[in-house]
């Protein structure tokens, strides 16, 4: 059996169809639940091991696909933000600043938006 892989790193390339997984539901944590730190997703009270294996796993692979997801929303995001053609673009070290990111990686996340939005435009 091998090892769960982490999500890729941006911006190698955009996740591939084939490899969207259909992500578990994230049910809504209530406020007062997600304040408690031992409360996460209702896990906590799943005394089953093959249940809490099962479910963990579902929320690892929801996560994963919910921040590849993120991730090419913060690439096309960058790159409409750099874009020349617009009046009120950006440098990349801005773009970086404001997202927290490196200014060489904040280049590679408008390149990467780029290719995520090259058939919109």
């Amino acid at each position: 059996m091998s090892e769960p892989q982490s999500a890729p790193q941006a911006p190698a390339g955009a996740p591939s169809p084939q490899r969207r997984l259909k992500p578990a539901p994230l049910l809504f944590e209530p406020t007062e639940a997600a304040a408690d730190p031992e409360h996460f997703f209702d896990l906590e009270s799943i005394e089953d091991p093959r249940e809490l294996l099962a479910r963990s796993t579902e929320l690892v692979l929801a996560f994963r696909a919910a921040t590849d997801r993120a991730m090419e929303y913060q690439a096309m995001a960058a790159a409409q933000l750099a874009d020349p053609r617009r009046f009120d673009r950006l440098p990349p070290a801005l773009i970086a600043e404001r997202a927290e990111w490196t200014e060489d990686y904040a280049k590679k996340m408008v390149e990467f938006g780029r290719e995520l939005t090259h058939g919109v435009d």
